[in-house]
């Protein structure tokens, strides 16, 4: 049987308190910086324990709106948010260097995800926010996405992200959360979903068509309310099925 090796990311340092029930069982984290959600104290906490658990740490900015949890997309000039991008990263790189531990990654959050994702001019403000970084860090994009081109034609380095707790559209987009089904909570059926994508290199979507996604990390998001109970189950499940979470 043919082995794997997946990275899991988790969105963390968003004011849930689960990250150090969380930490054992990925590989890689996305720590918010202040745009939707946390400060330095939190950054400081969450860092130092992924130091602790030899877990990966990157940078989660957002639209700087904690008032919706950057869950939508805000009326902001492309400077106002280069600025906001900018110093979001610049706050959680400062606590890293107190904590001797290097930054890895870069993952958008929320609506900025979705808009870098699909709007390639969105992209190029993304990009142009965090230039300065381009030799330091990997970029995490959805396969097939604007996000990808741009990364690509700018020289980052990028790892293709897929979701391993949300439902996909037929055009590859995430369904959204107004709808029911976007999220999926059942610990056998992220099983079932991640092992596919892993395997077949396609993910099934909610018209039960099959589409090609390539993906080196899988997110599981830290703020849902099955997350450590399906993060456990695949712990001890995924090596059963020689698909190994490494970073």
């Amino acid at each position: 049987m043919k082995t794997y090796s997946i990275d899991i990311n988790c969105d963390l340092g968003e004011g849930f308190n689960n990250e150090a029930l969380i930490m054992p069982h990925i590989t890689s984290c996305n720590i918010a910086c202040g745009g939707h959600a946390g400060n330095k104290e939190t950054m400081k906490w969450v860092a130092g324990l992924a130091k602790e658990h030899k877990v990966l740490v990157g940078a989660h900015p957002s639209y700087p709106d904690q008032e919706n949890f950057g869950r939508t997309t805000i009326n902001i000039s492309d400077r106002e948010l280069i600025n906001s991008i900018k110093s979001q990263i610049l706050d959680l790189e400062s606590v890293l260097v107190e904590l001797h531990i290097p930054l890895t990654h870069i993952k958008p959050h929320g609506a900025l995800y979705n808009d870098v994702a699909r709007d390639s001019r969105m992209a190029e403000v993304f990009i142009s926010a965090i230039a300065d970084l381009k030799d330091k860090v990997v970029l995490y994009v959805p396969y097939g996405s604007k996000m990808e081109e741009v990364a690509l034609i700018n020289g980052f380095k990028i790892k293709y992200e897929a979701f391993g707790d949300r439902n996909y559209n037929t055009d590859g987009s995430l369904v959204s959360r107004n709808h029911d089904n976007a999220l999926i909570q059942d610990p056998v059926t992220v099983l079932n979903h991640i092992r596919y994508m892993v395997e077949e290199q396609e993910v099934r979507t909610v018209a039960g068509t099959s589409i090609k996604l390539l993906a080196d990390t899988y997110c599981i998001h830290g703020d849902a309310p099955a997350t450590l109970q399906i993060l456990t189950y695949l712990s001890q499940e995924l090596p059963k099925h020689k698909i190994f979470i490494k970073n």
